[in-house]
């Protein structure tokens, strides 16, 4: 089964369902709201990262549960949507990006399932190639890209991207990790589509809002 994590402005997606199941999945973590939908004769699981209205900030996102959730319904892949802001001209708003590597800025989030054993996973190839290649052929996208998760809720100062481009950056967001980590330890195939809403603070002269990347979102 196919598992969606809705990002910013990706709250539902039952326009497109034949039929639609919402569930309660317990996990260690949490209870966590699932929709189970019919979709072309394919059975996909979806989970809203915000939740419904957008109402749980990014540093308050429950990402263990919502991965185990997916999980025990009987995901094996999963395909997260992500608002970002671009550092690279190359990737301007509007665009479909697929990134192959990231770094993570975020702080004080749970980040792994191992807590009580020592336990070391290899990201050498941290997003699922298998996926990369299907989303390839889905569409317009942008293959690559370093992707940089801040911790959030603000939007991030002229002077981090700077850093950040020095560093090898080309995408801000502040939901890609620990997603994409806690799935490699889940052994569940993970990619994500970054969708471009603006350029990065200081990357241009426009001032940063919410209403920007949701008009983005729908636009697209």
């Amino acid at each position: 089964m196919i598992g969606i994590i809705g990002g910013s402005g990706v709250y539902e997606i039952t326009s497109k369902a034949d039929n639609v199941e919402k569930k309660i999945v317990s996990t260690d973590y949490g209870d966590v709201e699932v929709s189970i939908l019919d979709i072309f004769g394919k059975e996909v699981a979806f989970i809203p990262r915000h939740a419904s209205g957008h109402s749980i900030p990014p540093h308050k996102i429950n990402f263990r549960a919502n991965i185990d959730a997916l999980k025990n319904v009987g995901v094996t892949q999963i395909i997260a949507t992500n608002s970002v802001g671009s550092m690279n001209l190359e990737m301007p708003p509007g665009s479909f990006v697929i990134p192959d590597d990231f770094l993570d800025f975020s702080e004080s989030r749970e980040k792994t399932f191992y807590e009580d054993k020592v336990v070391h996973i290899d990201v050498t190839e941290p997003y699922c190639p298998t996926l990369k290649e299907i989303l390839d052929k889905s569409g317009d996208v942008i293959l690559g890209g370093t992707y940089v998760c801040t911790q959030g809720p603000r939007f991030e100062t002229p002077a981090e991207i700077r850093m950040f481009k020095m560093l090898g950056g080309d995408l801000v967001g502040m939901t890609g990790l620990p997603d994409v980590t806690l799935a490699r330890e889940r052994e569940l195939c993970y990619n994500s589509i970054c969708i471009v809403s603006n350029y990065a603070s200081g990357i241009s002269e426009c001032e940063l809002t919410i209403d920007e990347v949701f008009e983005m979102v729908e636009a697209r």
